[in-house]
């Protein structure tokens, strides 16, 4: 019998019809991971038209992982995620491995191809991915730093190069310099020309600088309005400061790109600050915004020819066996991370 999550009836590849794979799996929604994830015995996903199956090496965790396990806010529900339950075994989405086999209309992938991208329910032995969110694994990087890149790696690109359009000598201003998101951030808009300021906990000064930022703040010891200065772009990752004061380090023709924000509201959950910067935006002379990442091939591809030229460098804090998911996702939440969290899905000899 087909999965019927797995939306397709062909069957498993060679090798894997029929088999189990270890996996962790979700039942219902809730916020905490340790009472809901848990290690189980499940289906090898069967390949769809349009689809790849890889072998997982690795996966990686990120701020969206906790919002898809909890189901939180309620609008994520209407994005496919499942309205009354989980559509998907887990909430593991980046990934990196090997392709073992390739749905019809696949084209460009081979099984065996080492990639990176991202899937469905990703904290498994196999995952399904779509054709068109997958590249080849940049050749330089082991498995687990190619699983950190995907959606914070994207993220980052599209906030810089998109939406903040960073152009050189630019003042920037980076809140959350030191997660996944923004050491990419920092890195990209150093690339860019930029006089970056990074700004984060004070554990983290050194890594922010290591990663490129011509300064660094300490919101333990000083705010980003000290000392008057004013930015030409500020990149906002995670952080949930008024507008008002944003808009007071703003030059008057500013940029400001909100990539994240948590308010803890089970409706909004802090997307009302980015309804209403947008909204504000209309009327001013700054430009206030905020996006929603595109998740492609191209991007990927982008990402890969940085990372294989050098300029650009996943940073793993910490890595996980695939049955210390949950804690893998406590260490994030509690604001331990240091850019990536990763999950060893195999061997970790093979990353």
């Amino acid at each position: 019998m087909t999965d019927p999550r797995l939306g397709s009836a062909q069957q498993p590849p060679t090798g894997t019809a029929g088999a189990a794979m270890t996996g962790i799996t979700q039942d219902r929604y809730d916020p905490e991971p340790e009472r809901v994830l848990r290690v189980a015995q499940l289906p090898v996903p069967a390949v769809a038209d349009g689809h790849v199956l890889v072998r997982v090496q690795a996966a990686s965790v990120d701020r969206g992982t906790w919002h898809v396990m909890a189901g939180l806010p309620y609008p994520i529900r209407l994005a496919g995620f499942g309205l009354r339950r989980p559509r998907y075994a887990n909430p593991g989405r980046a990934l990196a491995g090997t392709v073992e086999a390739v749905g019809a209309g696949v084209s460009g992938f081979s099984p065996g191809d080492a990639v990176f991208g991202i899937g469905e329910a990703s904290f498994a032995e196999y995952a399904r991915a779509r054709v068109g969110k997958l590249a080849a694994k940049p050749a330089n990087l082991s498995f687990a730093q190619a699983a950190a890149v995907p959606i914070s790696g994207l993220t980052a690109l599209q906030a810089v190069r998109d939406h903040a359009r960073i152009r050189p000598g630019e003042r920037v201003l980076i809140i959350g310099a030191s997660g996944g998101v923004g050491s990419f951030a920092v890195q990209l808009a150093k690339s860019a020309g930029a006089e970056v300021t990074g700004v984060c906990s004070t554990g983290k000064v050194d890594q922010v600088r290591a990663l490129g930022a011509d300064h660094v703040l300490d919101y333990t010891r000083e705010e980003i309005t000290d000392g008057g200065r004013r930015y030409d772009v500020i990149l906002d990752i995670g952080g949930n400061r008024r507008l008002s004061q944003l808009r007071r380090t703003l030059t008057p023709r500013g940029r400001l790109v909100i990539v994240g924000g948590e308010s803890g509201g089970r409706w909004l959950g802090g997307t009302d600050r980015q309804i209403r910067a947008r909204l504000l935006s209309t009327f001013i002379g700054q430009q206030l915004g905020t996006f929603i990442n595109r998740e492609n091939t191209r991007d990927l591809s982008t990402l890969r020819e940085r990372i294989e030229a050098g300029t650009l460098t996943p940073v793993v804090d910490r890595s996980y066996p695939l049955d210390k998911a949950p804690a893998a996702i406590r260490h994030l939440l509690d604001g331990h991370s240091r850019g990536k969290t990763v999950i060893a899905v195999h061997d970790p000899d093979e990353i």
